[in-house]
């Protein structure tokens, strides 16, 4: 209904315009004004005049054709002015308006799709994408889904898209949640993250889908059911213990995670034919890129953290590393030479 009001209103200001137009002309015309009434010059002139710019190269040559311009096509033109530029205006601010309170569509693809407002919480974590985007491939858009009424909080980096529920196939539609390459589910909950959880694999099982969970428990059920999901657990509990036994363990955690400053855990893919063993891959991004080997996710899946140096890197591997900066474009047919 609000579209078919605004089109109403669309429409009755062209039909005005164009009898303002019509009655120009032909009060021009019965004012013998032959000059005015040109097809080549009377557009042009009357948005000149109406406008009040009056470059003052055609001006009518009559007494009558005087008290028209006067009385008619000046304030009848400046009132039309006014009113298509405050409707021309009205409309990009609420082009603008739908767009920072996310009731637009999306259209995009291989974006990382975040699902969930926690405020500060989501607001980091937006950043911190951000901060990595330059070092993907394809600078993946990042698009926000939320249920809250909120504006954007990034509306220069971040897409924002506003739905009722993070499994309405119509609303999800507005955030291309199909063709996301990478979706985060952080709700309020695990019963609304575990909704959400299942509603994406199932219309999109090719994405990587990383979801938090605060038991444990329910985020190893959805990972026995769905096994490409990747559930984070909440390790408050962990730190706190790990902290009390090794002072300082919190604060080396959370290094290795700030990508702000600092040494930061970075992971790059294996994509050479030949296996090279852990001890020459630690030494040689040690020594090129002054960057320390911490782990290897194997063919089953697991990540082997501090593994041996006997051990063998594989095609397909993904290494974890520490470095100062994401290491990008790394040459891994030169370790084995």
């Amino acid at each position: 209904m609000l579209i078919l009001a605004r089109l109403i209103r669309w429409k009755g200001l062209l039909i005005a315009s164009v009898a303002y137009l019509c009655i120009s002309w032909l009060l021009l015309w019965i004012c013998q004004e032959p000059q005015l009434t040109k097809p080549d010059t009377f557009f042009y002139w009357l948005m000149v005049t109406a406008s009040t710019v009056g470059y003052g190269d055609y001006s009518p040559e009559t007494a009558a054709g005087r008290w028209v311009v006067t009385l008619f096509i000046i304030p009848i033109g400046l009132m039309g002015f006014g009113v298509l530029l405050g409707r021309i205006i009205g409309g990009l601010v609420a082009h603008w308006r739908r767009s920072i309170m996310g009731l637009r569509p999306i259209k995009t693809e291989n974006h990382i799709l975040v699902m969930g407002w926690n405020q500060e919480r989501t607001e980091s974590l937006l950043k911190l994408l951000i901060r990595e985007r330059p070092h993907q491939e394809d600078h993946a858009d990042i698009v926000l889904c939320v249920k809250e009424e909120i504006e954007n909080p990034l509306p220069d980096h971040v897409h924002l898209v506003r739905v009722s529920s993070f499994s309405h196939h119509e609303d999800m539609a507005r955030a291309s949640a199909k063709d996301a390459a990478c979706i985060i589910i952080d709700g309020h909950d695990d019963d609304a993250t575990s909704a959400a959880a299942l509603y994406i694999t199932s219309i999109n099982p090719d994405a990587h889908v990383i979801a938090h969970f605060n038991n444990k428990v329910m985020g190893k059920l959805m990972k026995s059911h769905f096994p490409r999901l990747e559930t984070m657990p909440s390790v408050v509990t962990e730190m706190f213990a790990k902290s009390a036994v090794d002072p300082g363990s919190s604060r080396l955690i959370y290094e290795l995670l700030n990508v702000d400053q600092g040494m930061t855990q970075y992971s790059c893919i294996y994509d050479q034919d030949i296996a090279i063993p852990v001890h020459t891959a630690f030494r040689w991004l040690k020594q090129v890129h002054d960057a320390t080997l911490i782990a290897i996710e194997g063919d089953d899946g697991d990540i082997h953290i501090n593994p041996s140096f006997d051990n063998k890197v594989l095609k397909g591997n993904r290494i974890y590393y520490i470095a100062d900066e994401r290491i990008s474009g790394v040459d891994w047919s030169i370790a084995h030479d």
